[in-house]
């Protein structure tokens, strides 16, 4: 469990950098977009992985699965749509012309950030009570 741990430790530092550069106004549309696109495949490649639930095309009553691993397929999937979202925010902010929309598009891509380290930290958080 400690190799998944890492990689959405990983994840939620990659999130919080970004958050940070957004909040300060550190970052221009076209590097947004690219960090967004790459948090957007490190998580296809890297994070739902791990929540690959039981046999393949059963059904949840036959796969006979842990509940903790659906709670953590149901936390990737609201995941998911969080950074389709954050796509479109992103897209939003660089169609932004006056001062006063930039600012509300980056808070808007910040809080959408922060819901994505929530929902990280809550799939953690079993883990880590377990641990102890």
């Amino acid at each position: 469990m400690s190799l998944n741990r890492e990689k959405y430790q990983a994840f939620i530092t990659l999130l919080e950098q970004l958050r940070s550069d957004a909040t300060t106004g550190q970052i221009v549309a076209p590097e947004l977009r690219r960090r967004v696109a790459s948090l957007q495949r490190l998580f296809r490649e890297e994070i739902v992985p791990l929540a690959d639930v039981g046999v393949p095309g059963a059904s949840p009553r036959e796969a006979s699965v842990p509940r903790e691993d659906w709670r953590v397929q149901s936390y990737q999937t609201e995941m998911s749509k969080q950074l389709r979202l954050l796509e479109i925010d992103v897209m939003f902010f660089q169609g932004a012309r006056q001062a006063s929309t930039v600012q509300t598009r980056l808070q808007t891509i910040s809080d959408r950030l922060t819901t994505l380290i929530q929902y990280c930290n809550a799939i953690l958080q079993p883990q880590a009570e377990g641990e102890k």
